[in-house]
C-alpha cells in the first residue's frame, strides 16, 4: 500500500467507528492486565462470562492473592488453559504488590516481567489504559497486515515494527483496535467477507470473496 491508500484504510475505518475499544470487560488496570493475560488463546466472549463475577468480588492484587491459586481456578475454569492461567494470575499479582507497590507499571519492559504478560498483552494494557501509541498483534492483525497488504510479516514482531513505522496520525492510537475488529468480523480467516468490506479497493488480496456464498 503507498502512504495515501494507508491513510485512507484508517480514515474509513476511524469514519465507520470513531472511538474503538477492547471488547474485555474490566474496571481498572489490574482487571485488564487480568483480562488480557487470560484471553490468550480464547476469545474476549469467553473470558467476560468468567470475570464478570471475580471482578465483581476481586479488584486489586491483594485480594486476588487472598482468593488463591483454587478460588481463581474455579472462575476461569470455562477458559482455555486455566490451570497455567491461574497459576501465572497469582504470580504476577504478588510480583505487583512486591515490586510495584500494587500498581500497574506504565513501562513495557516492567510489564513484561509479569508472569504470563508478553509483549502483546503489555501493549494492549499501554495503548487501552495508558493510552500510548502501541500496536498489539494478535492472529487478527497479523493475517490483516499480510493479506491487505498494509504490513507484511512472518511474526507478530515483524508486522509490529512495519505498523510502527507505516501507521500515520492521527491514526495511530486506535489502530490496533480498528485492526482487531475488522479482522474478528469482516476479514475471517477462513471466509474473509469481502462482499461488505469498506477496504476492498484499497486490499492487495487476491482470492478475494466478492459476493456472499450464503447468498448463492
Amino acid at each position: 500500500m503507498t502512504k495515501d491508500q494507508i491513510f485512507e484504510f484508517f480514515r474509513r475505518l476511524a469514519e465507520d467507528n470513531p472511538e474503538p475499544e477492547t471488547e474485555l470487560e474490566y474496571g481498572n488496570a489490574y482487571q485488564l492486565v487480568v483480562a488480557v493475560a487470560l484471553s490468550a488463546q480464547a476469545t474476549d466472549v469467553g473470558v467476560n462470562k468468567a470475570t464478570r463475577a471475580l471482578f465483581a468480588k476481586v479488584t486489586t492484587p491483594e485480594q486476588m492473592v487472598a482468593l488463591g491459586e483454587d478460588g481463581l481456578k474455579e472462575h476461569i475454569k470455562t477458559i482455555g488453559l486455566f490451570n497455567s492461567k491461574a497459576k501465572n494470575v497469582i504470580l504476577l499479582s504478588q510480583r505487583l504488590i512486591d515490586h510495584y507497590g500494587s500498581e500497574v507499571p506504565n513501562d513495557r519492559d516492567a510489564l513484561v516481567t509479569l508472569p504470563g504478560v508478553g509483549r502483546k498483552t503489555a501493549n494492549v494494557v499501554l495503548n487501552c489504559w495508558f493510552k500510548q501509541e502501541t500496536f498489539a498483534v494478535d492472529t487478527h492483525i497479523l493475517r490483516l497486515g499480510n493479506r491487505t497488504g498494509l504490513a507484511k510479516g512472518k511474526t507478530p514482531e515483524a508486522v509490529e515494527a512495519k505498523l510502527e513505522k507505516r501507521v500515520p496520525q492521527p491514526f495511530r492510537l486506535h489502530a490496533h483496535h480498528w485492526m482487531i475488529l475488522h479482522g474478528r468480523y469482516i476479514c475471517k480467516a477462513r471466509t474473509p467477507e469481502c462482499w461488505r468490506c469498506p477496504l476492498t479497493d484499497l486490499c492487495s488480496f487476491r482470492k478475494k470473496v466478492l459476493t456472499d456464498p450464503k447468498a448463492a
